[in-house]
């Protein structure tokens, strides 16, 4: 099916991390004139490593930037886990743990991944930087939106593009508590010197309940530091609030030894530290009326799965997929659903098997994942996981 007339119709897209731009490309491609709108006044560059693997690697590929993707790969080259003491309880591959598959999944920075998706598109699509939805009112023929610059405009569809803290699934969908799966455990990301000689590798401290990881990219005086731990119930009552939320994270770690007293400094002297929950979101249903949500807004599956990232590059290549083949976008919608939800579903249901297992809460359990990864060898592994490439893409419109 070839091209339509010249617009199928109008998206407000609402994020430009990665599965907005991602959506924008292809509804572009199929004939749709897309705005995105993004609440940062920019791209956020750099940040934490992610992957792109399996299915969402052929998706990349279509799209044209997966040469620039390999280019900007971040090898590591090894991953140390140490006991609470900093003695080392095992070193792996870091794939073998991962479950990707060697010279074929990649890893960026998601700052990386983020501006080769905007810049495939850019030139496209309208980018509508520092403003965002305030009120979504749908009728019969489309949804007139709000914006919190006091900009009004009317379009065809909206795509919720907007993480985990969607507030385009809060105003059409009602409350991120109805959907939000708490995994129990909290963490912290931020950068600090690389004051450890690190290189091209990731060391994983563990005690039960808490874990800490160095992550160097390259040869950087920076490393990606993080801080994970177990907690019971989900931290509502510090998630708004930056100081808090280190003091929270302080008094978890605060009678750890190794180099836990230093990192927490960091993080208090860090001026981009991330604090969240480590949870999933879960929904019966993506869309509701002229409004649907793809990626991390719909089903964001953990960083304990690794397939974030992923998840959002397919669903979005489905979701445009699905507008293009369904004049009717109840139809589309529904279609959408129907063709991605059981691969998310199998991607979200990893983290029992996953890199959850990587945070023991018991010593009985440590030990016997530190025996596990001993027996892993340091070779990377061939395959990865059946979960990454469950659903094979079908061809572009």
């Amino acid at each position: 099916m070839g091209m339509r007339t010249a617009s199928n119709g109008t998206v407000l897209v609402s994020g430009a991390s990665i599965a907005g731009p991602a959506v924008a490309f292809w509804l572009h491609r199929y004939g749709f004139t897309v705005t995105v709108v993004e609440k940062s006044a920019g791209l956020r560059g750099g940040g934490y490593p992610v992957d792109v693997r399996g299915t969402a690697v052929e998706v990349v590929r279509r799209m044209g930037i997966l040469p620039r993707l390999r280019q900007a790969h971040i090898e590591s080259s090894r991953l140390t886990f140490l006991n609470a003491d900093g003695s080392e309880a095992a070193v792996v591959h870091p794939q073998a743990v991962a479950g990707g598959v060697e010279g074929h999944d990649v890893e960026v920075r998601r700052g990386d991944l983020a501006e080769a998706l905007y810049e495939a598109v850019r030139d496209e699509v309208e980018f509508v930087f520092d403003d965002s939805i305030d009120t979504l009112t749908e009728h019969e023929r489309g949804v007139d939106v709000t914006f919190r610059s006091g900009d009004r405009r009317g379009f065809d569809l909206v795509v919720g593009a907007d993480g985990l803290h969607s507030r385009t699934r809060e105003r059409a969908f009602g409350p991120e508590r109805r959907f939000h799966r708490y995994l129990g455990y909290c963490f912290a990301i931020f950068t600090m010197p690389n004051t450890f000689g690190l290189s091209h590798e990731v060391l994983v401290w563990n005690t039960p309940g808490r874990a800490a990881a160095l992550y160097a990219v390259q040869d950087s005086d920076h490393l990606h530091a993080f801080l994970n731990f177990a907690h019971p119930k989900p931290p509502y009552e510090v998630l708004r609030h930056p100081e808090a939320q280190r003091d929270f994270v302080a008094r978890a770690f605060a009678d750890d030894g190794w180099e836990i007293p230093s990192m927490v400094a960091a993080m208090r002297q860090a001026n981009d530290p991330f604090f969240d929950a480590v949870s999933q979101i879960r929904m019966p249903c993506w869309s509701s009326g002229r409004v649907a949500l793809v990626g991390d807004a719909a089903y964001a599956p953990s960083f304990l799965t690794g397939q974030g990232s992923s998840l959002a590059l397919v669903g979005a290549y489905m979701l445009a997929g699905s507008l293009a083949a369904h004049r009717d976008h109840t139809a589309a919608f529904a279609a959408y659903e129907r063709d991605i939800r059981g691969f998310v579903e199998l991607n979200q249901a990893q983290v029992g098997e996953g890199d959850a297992a990587l945070f023991p809460t018991t010593a009985e359990a440590l030990a016997k994942r530190n025996s596990k990864l001993r027996g892993l060898n340091a070779s990377p592994p061939g395959t990865g996981r059946p979960a990454h490439t469950a659903l094979t893409l079908p061809p572009t419109r």
